[in-house]
């Protein structure tokens, strides 16, 4: 609850766009151990697995019904999931003294900004003004919900669209939970 008011799904969502940018803006900032730059960059890439995955399931369907051009926003957004995907699976392969590693955390920030924006112009604003307050709420309710089961780690090859998403999911997030805690890789701002 924010305001009193149940969160809806442009809340959820923005909310969760303003933790990106966090994380975002300390990633730029340098002047940090390479330690924190890896515990950085593992938390928003757990982060930003959670958020594309309960868009996936959510968001982009909700698209497609209610917008009129929302099956041409879903799949422009789908393939950027695919490419941020493929860049996270670089920088987690990549060792934070290599001299690609820097190179690569500049080119998620900025596909995740431009995310951001797509996804508040495209999508956001839009949705706000043809769902029903209540449809948006209990879309919100169900993102909440399913980033609390949502992986950590990007699969490119896993389902991206309902129903299949919705059943492989919680399945790998055990998986990456088990190898996150076998790591002792943070997956949360709280952890940092």
């Amino acid at each position: 609850m924010t305001d009193g008011r149940p969160r809806d799904l442009v809340d959820v969502l923005v909310a969760d766009h303003l933790v990106l940018e966090d994380l975002s803006v300390e990633l730029e900032r340098g002047g940090v151990t390479s330690e924190r730059r890896r515990d950085l960059v593992d938390v928003t890439i757990a982060e930003l697995v959670r958020h594309t995955n309960a868009e996936e399931q959510y968001l982009y369907p909700a698209a497609r019904r209610y917008l009129a051009d929302g099956d041409e926003v879903a799949e422009r957004e789908l393939a950027g999931h695919r490419a941020a995907e493929r860049l996270m699976n670089d920088l987690m392969s990549t060792d934070v003294m290599d001299p690609e590693f820097d190179g690569l955390v500049a080119r998620l920030v900025d596909r995740i900004r431009a995310h951001i924006r797509d996804d508040e112009e495209s999508l956001l604003a839009p949705l706000r003004a043809e769902c029903d307050p209540e449809t948006l709420v209990a879309l919100g309710t169900e993102v909440i919900s399913t980033k609390l089961l949502s992986p950590t780690r990007p699969h490119p090859s896993a389902p991206h669209r309902p129903p299949l998403n919705k059943v492989t999911a919680p399945i790998v997030s055990l998986l990456d939970q088990a190898a996150d805690a076998f790591a002792d890789r943070p997956t949360s701002v709280d952890e940092l």
